[in-house]
């Protein structure tokens, strides 16, 4: 079983997942617009750009997404109640990607020792998507 975290973006879901892409590296696999759908699923003009799959492979780990649509039965509201948690091997790329995701973003807690992490930090992007960057503490040996 695979468990993956799916996004919904305002209308700037593509540049999302290019920002990720150069914050995270890995490789866009998927990038499909609305206006891309068979005919009997046509969309408006308005939404033929927008996208409708994204997904982003990193280190065999899946990130997907889209852009929410005027006619979505559920109305776009922000990324509210969660956090994606990105577990790194070492302090200095804890560093490297909470920096490289904070750029214009904002700030929820330092990158920083904790009793538990040699690294950990809070932020929120500039798309709105909560990030907690974790870099744990080897376990004492047993």
């Amino acid at each position: 079983m695979l468990l993956n975290a799916y996004l919904i973006f305002d209308g700037d879901c593509r540049a999302a997942f290019e920002f990720y892409r150069r914050c995270l590296g890995g490789e866009i696999v998927a990038m499909h617009t609305y206006g891309e759908a068979p005919a009997e699923e046509a969309m408006p003009a308005a939404v033929r750009d927008k996208i409708m799959h994204a997904r982003l492979v990193v280190d065999g780990q899946v990130l997907m997404g889209s852009d929410n649509t005027p006619e979505c039965p559920v109305p776009y509201e922000g990324i509210k109640g969660v956090s994606l948690t990105l577990g790194v091997d070492t302090p200095e790329e804890a560093e490297r990607r909470f920096d490289a995701l904070a750029d214009n973003g904002t700030l929820r807690m330092p990158l920083q020792e904790t009793f538990w992490a040699e690294r950990f930090g809070m932020l929120v992007d500039r798309f709105g998507v909560a990030w907690m960057i974790n870099c744990e503490k080897e376990a004492p040996p047993s």
